[in-house]
């Protein structure tokens, strides 16, 4: 075998191996944000994982090496689902009024729609590592406060663009909304019913409507 075969041959054992240890760090993170939103991060185990998806240990070690970078890409994960699910869709929507409901309406959907079994993923794990420290406390930390900027910017981007009242409290605004969509989320997973989605609706479209500034396009009441 030539030099040139020879490197050829090594590349390709090594592409072999990237693309299965891609296919496996999927193929796990399909399954840890699912367990996650329902039982918490401290439910994921290498040996679970293993068991249940027909791989070995090592496998999973290798990819990951640690439950703590196990966590932290499960975390990174949802994140990357969530922003697929509700906020690309959002940005969609012309800056403004629309744009906050819709991002609500979305948001509403994702957590409705199951996307994450446990319902809104961060929801569940925030509340489970909200007083520890530590790098996954500090991974929610930034993913929650990634959210809470991302809904007063939306806000503060109608109030800017004259669809909203010019003295409103932008802040106090988005801490309604994300509260009303967060107790939905709650209410309805801990019961089992949809009521709570329409009643979050119903208190959004109603908040918005009279934060709207006169003649502004508002949303419907449900």
């Amino acid at each position: 075998m030539n030099q040139e075969s020879g490197a050829s041959a090594a590349s390709a054992r090594v592409d072999g191996r990237v693309e299965r240890g891609n296919r496996t760090r999927q193929s796990v993170l399909g399954r840890t944000v699912d367990i996650a939103s329902v039982e918490g991060l401290e439910a994921l185990s290498v040996g679970r994982l293993a068991t249940e998806l027909g791989i070995s240990k090592s496998g999973v070690f290798a990819v990951f090496g640690s439950k703590q970078e196990l966590q932290l890409a499960t975390v990174r994960e949802a994140g990357r689902i969530f922003t697929e699910q509700v906020i690309r869709p959002a940005e969609q929507v012309p800056a403004g009024v629309g744009r906050v409901w819709r991002l609500c309406e979305l948001w509403l959907e994702y957590s409705r729609g199951r996307v994450f079994p446990g319902g809104c993923f961060f929801y569940g794990v925030i509340a489970e590592f909200d007083a520890r420290t530590g790098p996954v406390h500090d991974a929610l930390v930034s993913a929650h406060r990634a959210w809470t900027d991302l809904l007063e910017r939306t806000v503060e981007e109608a109030r800017a663009g004259g669809e909203l009242r010019p003295d409103i409290d932008v802040p106090q605004l988005a801490f309604e909304l994300l509260a009303l969509m967060e107790t939905a989320n709650g209410v309805a997973v801990l019961h089992g019913e949809e009521t709570a989605y329409c009643r979050a609706r119903t208190g959004i479209a109603e908040r918005l409507r009279s934060a709207a500034a006169e003649g502004s396009p508002a949303p419907p009441l449900p």
